[in-house]
């Protein structure tokens, strides 16, 4: 749509979490080192939460990517699992052949055998779950007893929780408090500052083929500031749809009054912070909602 007019080799703000997009700046670059001193020094259980929209799946999957070779990595994206469910899941992830149906012992033995023979080939084993916080109270202590496994001197299985914060109200309940107990690191993730967005703007427009000047005005990043209070999955949406905007218009420049269209467009964005954080997700869906699309459609570019 925009692309061309842009000169952009793709689309700059979608929603798909690309770690080629991932943003080096301040508590994302801290996070991920974070993650990885951790994990390097044995660390059995560590904790990321953050709202809706914050950025927890890019970096989970940025640091699967930067883990190196001695590391073995298993990824669950959905884990609303039962406890079976949960090691036939790991199971799978280690590369571990299951024929047929076999009892939940069995399966554990079975996980534990990889495990011993991962770390016998200098590996460190690594779990990292994301959407954590819709994991059942049963499935959450089954993953304690998961990582129970362990040799005389180390742990067989690190495990690295990304979870909104219900995480922290599910670790709370009285049945999992052992698990919490066993949490050696947490970071939260929080919304980027106003100079962090612009940063983030550009950032994006650059890897997506940018060369020219930068479309967005300094007051059309403001009132996106305000709007999106740093959450940068709004952010996205409201670049994105006004880049739509300008494109409609025929101008190089998004100017202020295209972010304030974008933003009658996008109902997450007219929320209070807190509400418009846990709706965001709804919201990520409709990037060519009616207003935006209408705008488009009168001017005779779609």
């Amino acid at each position: 749509m925009y692309q061309e007019h842009f000169g952009l080799k793709e689309l700059p703000f979608s929603l798909t979490p690309d770690t080629g997009y991932f943003f080096p700046y301040g508590h994302y670059t801290e996070a991920l080192n974070t993650l990885i001193v951790a994990l390097r020094s044995g660390e059995g259980f560590i904790k990321v939460s953050g709202e809706v929209g914050t950025g927890k799946t890019l970096l989970c999957r940025k640091l699967l990517n930067t883990l190196d070779d001695q590391f073995a990595t298993a990824y669950i994206p959905n884990p609303y699992l039962t406890p079976y469910g949960l090691y036939a899941a790991v199971a799978e992830e280690l590369a571990i052949p299951l024929r047929g149906q076999i009892g939940s012992h069995h399966l554990l033995k079975l996980i534990t055998h990889r495990l011993v023979e991962l770390t016998q080939f200098g590996k460190k084993v690594v779990l990292c779950l994301d959407e954590a916080q819709a994991m059942p109270i049963e499935t959450l202590e089954a993953l304690r007893l998961l990582t129970n496994l362990e040799t005389e001197k180390k742990k067989l299985l690190q495990v690295v929780l990304f979870g909104q914060p219900e995480l922290d109200e599910r670790l709370n309940n009285p049945a999992v408090r052992q698990l919490r107990q066993r949490i050696t690191f947490s970071y939260e993730l929080t919304p980027i500052d106003l100079g962090g967005m612009q940063d983030y703007v550009s950032h994006r427009l650059k890897v997506a083929g940018l060369e020219g000047s930068k479309p967005f005005s300094a007051r059309a990043l403001r009132a996106m500031y305000k709007a999106s209070h740093g959450i940068p999955r709004l952010i996205n949406i409201l670049c994105h749809k006004s880049l739509m905007v300008a494109y409609g218009r025929g101008t190089q420049t998004v100017a202020g009054n295209d972010v304030k269209l974008a933003i009658k467009d996008t109902a997450a964005a007219q929320m209070t912070r807190t509400v418009r954080a846990r709706h965001a997700g709804l919201i990520a869906g409709l990037l060519g909602a009616s207003v935006v699309m209408w705008y488009l459609v009168s001017r005779h570019f779609v």
